[in-house]
């Protein structure tokens, strides 16, 4: 072979292993490159958005929506609580919406409670009877919570109360007299059982005829129609209407906004007397017992 022709052979195959070994060192990634990347271009911007979201959702910059407030479930969990002198009340439904379930055990009201309210008493005996309609059925718990939440008072005051008045029995009759002037339409002397005498009080909360007229038959007929004038009464002695309470014997002076007083009142039609702060002490007791949840006085 020329000597030429030997010498341009040899170059070419020096420029082929050159170029060989280029592409073998280009094709393998340099330390550098682990440890700085330079900037993505714009499609490979868009490929590691994807990949964050894909992947790394909880490292996203993005403003989470604000957390909502869960309604709260109509008749779950919402307790009744006194509300102050001049608070705006309830209306019925809004009550019957927001009473809890229990269920009955008090099984001799079941008539009872299945009755709603069904008259007027108008103002002669309290400055809230408009608001009297009785108009709820349910067990007896529910009725009494009803009640508590359509009169703002506190719900276990209530319970207290009436197992004092009642033991929660709708039939309960009391304050036996044989006077027949005190005797409500129907229920003269000897009708009930007690020859020459007639109950002046009737139901859950013992309401008495010869004060309560107007709610004649309602409080004796209907658990919601006596609990719901039983606690018009006490609203109505709650924000301060019952001013004469100041002209009679009385222990202290009345004035609003006095839960437990207005509780005395209701059994000695007087303000903090002895037989009024005794009638007190009694329904604190049960309600520091919680009487309603003990064995002995579940009757379903």
């Amino acid at each position: 072979m020329p000597k030429g022709t030997l010498l341009r052979t040899r170059h070419t195959v020096l420029l082929i292993l050159v170029c060989l070994m280029f592409t073998a060192l280009s094709s393998v990634p340099s330390v550098t490159s682990f440890a700085v990347s330079a900037p993505p271009s714009p499609s490979q911007a868009g490929q590691i958005t994807a990949l964050n979201l894909t992947y790394l959702p909880m490292v996203s910059n993005a403003t989470p929506p604000p957390a909502t407030t869960p309604t709260p479930t109509p008749g779950t969990g919402q307790y009744f609580r006194t509300l102050p002198p001049g608070s705006q009340l309830p209306s019925d439904a809004a009550c019957a919406a927001a009473v809890k379930r229990r269920a009955e055990n008090k099984g001799v009201n079941a008539t009872f409670n299945a009755t709603r309210g069904s008259q007027q008493i108008g103002s002669s005996f309290t400055h809230f009877g408009s608001r009297v309609t009785g108009n709820f059925t349910g067990t007896t718990d529910e009725i009494l919570q009803w009640a508590a939440c359509k009169w703002g008072i506190d719900e276990d005051m209530v319970r207290a109360q009436a197992a004092v008045e009642s033991w929660w029995r709708q039939d309960t009759l009391g304050d036996w007299t044989s006077d027949a002037g005190q005797c409500a339409p129907g229920r003269g002397l000897g009708v009930d059982g007690e020859p020459g005498q007639c109950p002046e009080s009737f139901g859950i909360l013992q309401n008495r005829y010869p004060y309560e007229q107007t709610a004649w038959p309602g409080i004796a007929n209907s658990t919601a129609f006596n609990a719901d004038v039983g606690y018009a009464i006490w609203r109505g002695c709650y924000e301060g209407y019952e001013t004469w309470l100041n002209d009679v014997e009385r222990g202290q002076t009345y004035a609003a906004g006095d839960e437990w007083g207005c509780f005395g009142r209701w059994f000695a039609g007087r303000w903090y007397t002895q037989p009024a702060q005794d009638y007190i002490t009694r329904v604190r007791q049960y309600l520091d017992d919680r009487i309603w949840e003990q064995s002995s006085f579940q009757e379903p």
